[in-house]
């Protein structure tokens, strides 16, 4: 059985003051605020460790701990935080369409959020760039503070797609191009623990997976995003962007810690195979 949640430290790590409005505002503060202090990474794969997405883990690693995690871990974390609150919310499964060769799986998870009868959806844990919630209406736009904007569109199948028109430098070096780029595709239909279950596991273990090979990291800043690709970082905040390749282990520490705010050891940072 999980543990109560922690509400408190939890609105603490994010660097919330107060407590969120149950309403689309406090939604997005809660979301933003999430995304600005806790980093995406999937560097516990490499290091062998496995993701584990129970509550009392997801809570364990990325507040009690102070690390990060990919959107199974952040989404877990965040919708135990929206249920605390008294939000009404659900997971939904999503396909991501960047740069990616015929239908890609069910590897992105999300949230569908119902406020006075209206569903929005909610991402803490995307970590190509920031989206902000979004009502569920087709051609609902949302505008993010990188000047990045987002639209949601409705297709015959009914399923949904979100579309990213904005600078390629505020993304982790995906989905660029003129106009509105695909991001990833869902449908609202129920997803439960066994589902979630099942595309942590593919998502993780997959043999020449994204999650697989490559070690990655991002962090939303305030009117920008930055990412760590191995070992090739992009920073892009306002008009100023910046990119280039990490050479020394010990640099590579560094930025981990002061940019994105993960703490490897030395040891780790070896393990991870970069150098």
């Amino acid at each position: 059985m999980s543990s109560a949640f922690n509400l408190p430290t939890y609105l603490d790590r994010i660097r919330l003051p107060a407590r969120p409005t149950l309403d689309h505002l406090g939604l997005a503060a809660m979301q933003r605020a999430h995304r600005l202090t806790i980093p995406f990474e999937n560097l516990d794969v490499a290091l062998g460790r496995g993701i584990d997405i129970s509550s009392d883990a997801v809570f364990g690693k990325l507040v009690v701990a102070a690390r990060g995690g990919y959107c199974f871990e952040q989404n877990r974390l965040f919708l135990d935080a929206l249920h605390a609150l008294g939000f009404d919310a659900r997971p939904l499964l999503a396909r991501v369409w960047l740069n990616g060769d015929g239908v890609p799986p069910l590897s992105h998870t999300l949230s569908l959020v119902t406020i006075d009868g209206q569903a929005w959806i909610a991402d803490a844990g995307f970590g190509g760039s920031y989206a902000p919630p979004l009502p569920l209406v087709d051609g609902a736009e949302a505008e993010a503070k990188d000047g990045a904007r987002f639209r949601l569109t409705r297709d015959d199948t009914h399923s949904w797609m979100l579309a990213r028109d904005g600078e390629p430098g505020s993304t982790d070096g995906r989905g660029g191009g003129e106009g509105f780029q695909p991001q990833f595709s869902f449908t609202t239909n129920e997803v439960w623990p066994a589902d979630l279950a099942v595309a942590n596991h593919w998502t993780s273990t997959v043999p020449d997976g994204r999650f697989t090979t490559l070690r990655l990291a991002s962090i939303v800043l305030p009117h920008g995003f930055a990412s760590l690709t191995d070992r090739a970082y992009r920073r892009r905040a306002g008009a100023e962007e910046a990119a280039g390749t990490i050479d020394d282990p010990r640099v590579y520490r560094m930025r981990l810690g002061l940019m994105f705010g993960i703490a490897l050891s030395a040891e780790e940072v070896a393990a991870l195979g970069l150098f």
